[in-house]
């Protein structure tokens, strides 16, 4: 039977670290690792992450099955900490716990399939590279609209409208929530308005992939998109992700709200939603969403996760500056401005293909060759080096 499989390339992120680590060099870069990591290199656990470990080892009770909805208690508090105080008690919300934000958006699929066998995803162009593997998979049709504008280094927003007149009503709209991933470039206030009105005359469905809450400017402004559609629209579907925010990679912990036009439609929605879970994974894993739900609940715990957070946030716009100010003088007759303009883990450099081949090959600056970078990998040990090295290739 195996045998008439044929082998699948490896993944371009995998195997950029695998080259990384055998690099010998002493200066290396790792700019493509796809995780948060300190000014050490490390991709620390929180403290407060530690904290509710410790008052789960003494007073969780038991390890019985949750069923297919995962933890309701922290299903309750990611819905408030999405949708905000005014999203909590109307009843439109459906939201089910889930194994990471991936396992969410392949449910959210699912589910979409099964409310409308014609649905399709338009995806932005760029997006992120396991959007299309894990929507595509499961059977739905995707349409790319523009996104980013090399020749700019910003947002092709008109090209976007423009290419989204060609949506048909049920069509859904997958959005980056924020910190978008790959490019870092989200929208303004002023534009997320422009796409509801867009979303609302052509009655499309907002998909909302809200990986990086936190990540960008704070916990409530990161939410402005999600919350506006919420607010204006009768459905849309977000999926969330704490392995960012809450440093709990490992752990796979996610969850999936579903907007309804009313409660009842809500409970339908609940139903299949569980029912897809039920045949696909069963159950979702307990004890990362068990620590989310605690540091939510627990005043003190909440007040430390979001100083770690600030921290963490702090430290991604620090390097972009440190990055954008050393490229000022390694590099006076370019400007990259626009990587300090962008939020979150991740951005364009916006250099060739053949300089970053260049970038990996003489000065050990290993990224991917659509120059995208995790900020992470960015310390002031190295920056001027960086900087030195991208000056060198331009």
């Amino acid at each position: 039977m195996f045998e008439t499989l044929e082998p699948k390339p490896a993944d371009t992120i995998l195997k950029l670290i695998g080259e990384h680590l055998n690099d010998p060099r002493p200066e290396k870069v790792d700019l493509g690792v796809g995780v948060y990591r300190d000014a050490s290199g490390n991709t620390p656990i929180l403290n407060c992450v530690k904290n509710a470990e410790q008052w789960l080892v003494t007073n969780q009770a038991s390890k019985a099955y949750l069923g297919s909805r995962g933890d309701v208690v922290f299903c309750d508090a990611i819905q408030k900490l999405v949708f905000g105080d005014a999203g909590s008690d109307d009843g439109r919300i459906a939201t089910i716990q889930s194994p990471g934000g991936s396992g969410a958006l392949r449910v959210a699929a699912e589910l979409a399939l099964r409310a409308n066998p014609n649905a399709r995803v338009w995806v932005s162009d760029p997006t992120w590279n396991n959007h299309v593997p894990l929507l595509g998979e499961a059977g739905i049709e995707l349409r790319a609209y523009p996104y980013y504008d090399a020749d700019t280094n910003g947002i092709r927003f008109e090209a976007m409208l423009a290419a989204l007149e060609e949506s048909v009503e049920g069509d859904l709209l997958l959005l980056h929530g924020c910190c978008h991933n790959p490019t870092g470039l989200d929208l303004s206030r002023e534009q997320w308005h422009q796409v509801a009105d867009l979303v609302e005359s052509r009655k499309l469905i907002p998909f909302v992939d809200f990986a990086y809450q936190g990540f960008g400017d704070g916990i409530d402004d990161d939410a402005y998109g999600v919350r506006l559609m919420y607010e204006r629209l009768p459905e849309m579907i977000v999926t969330h992700s704490c392995s960012k925010n809450f440093g709990l990679y490992r752990d796979r912990v996610g969850a999936m709200s579903f907007v309804a036009r009313d409660e009842k439609t809500a409970q339908v929605v609940d139903s299949q939603a569980q029912f897809i879970v039920r045949t696909m994974y069963s159950l979702p894993p307990d004890h990362g969403a068990a620590v989310v739900s605690r540091i939510l609940h627990d005043d003190d715990s909440r007040a430390e996760w979001l100083a770690e957070l600030e921290g963490m946030r702090q430290r991604l716009k620090g390097m972009r500056s440190a990055l954008v100010a050393a490229l000022k003088i390694a590099a006076p007759g370019h400007d990259f401005a626009h990587v300090e303009r962008t939020t979150g883990m991740f951005c364009y450099l916006g250099v060739s293909p053949e300089q970053v081949a260049r970038l990996v090959k003489e000065r050990g600056i290993y990224l991917v060759d659509s120059s995208r970078i995790n900020v992470c990998g960015i310390t002031e040990g190295n920056v001027e080096y960086l900087a030195d090295s991208i000056a060198s290739v331009l």
